[in-house]
């Protein structure tokens, strides 16, 4: 499908990868609540290799994560995809903020814990932008 094809903009697609099950069921079930098509994988590896296959609207997911950590999906797909737009979910900010990382310079960051709409209300505004 082109990118101008309404089909492509009438559901917005998130790519998940969050390693904690619970917390992964959790965000799925809350962006799928709000009207968004979510495809959820427990590792970076997993979701990179999905991403390589079709496109997505918004890279969710959390930093630190067996095989593949966040920041290192993060980067990786924005060179697949420079206009994905990157949302990293975790308990260690610093991380994500320390500018060593090379974490993509436009990824928004929601820090742990958080209420389910505070996500949902940031996926929008990042959606929408």
């Amino acid at each position: 499908m082109e990118a101008n094809d309404p089909r492509v903009r009438s559901v917005q697609r998130i790519l998940l990868a969050e390693d904690d099950d619970d917390m992964r069921r959790f965000l799925v079930k809350a962006l799928e609540k709000a009207g968004y098509d979510v495809v959820s994988f427990g590792n970076g590896m997993e979701a990179y290799e999905r991403l390589q296959e079709e496109p997505f609207m918004l890279l969710l997911t959390d930093i630190v994560m067996p095989e593949m950590d966040g920041i290192e999906l993060a980067r990786k797909a924005a060179e697949l995809d420079p206009d994905l737009k990157i949302m990293f979910i975790t308990g260690f900010a610093a991380v994500a903020l320390n500018p060593d990382n090379n974490a993509p310079k436009d990824a928004k960051i929601l820090s742990k814990p958080f209420h389910l709409r505070d996500l949902v209300d940031q996926v929008e505004r990042m959606l929408a932008a």
